[in-house]
């Protein structure tokens, strides 16, 4: 593991991305201190319906909630 300094990682950024593509973590340090790394970019696969069947609900779920409609509409009863 590599350590570099802000100036070096701004002046040779496409260097140091080039050898994180092939696999290896830099470390970006101000005054000798770690402040951030680069490492290869591990994406994450997606699954679209991941929860189907472990989540249920009732039809209750979409009615109308008085307190939510009175937040947005007032009291009906309320004087103009």
């Amino acid at each position: 593991m590599a350590t570099v300094n802000i100036h070096e990682a701004k002046t040779h950024l496409s260097r140091l991305l080039e050898r994180v593509s092939k696999g290896e973590r830099i470390v970006i340090s101000k005054a000798g201190r770690p402040i951030a790394d680069l490492v290869p970019h591990r994406s994450a696969p997606v699954t679209i319906g991941g929860l189907s069947g472990q989540l249920t609900y009732d039809d209750s779920a979409f009615d109308v909630d008085p307190d939510i409609q009175r937040m947005f509409y007032g009291d009906n009863d309320a004087p103009a």
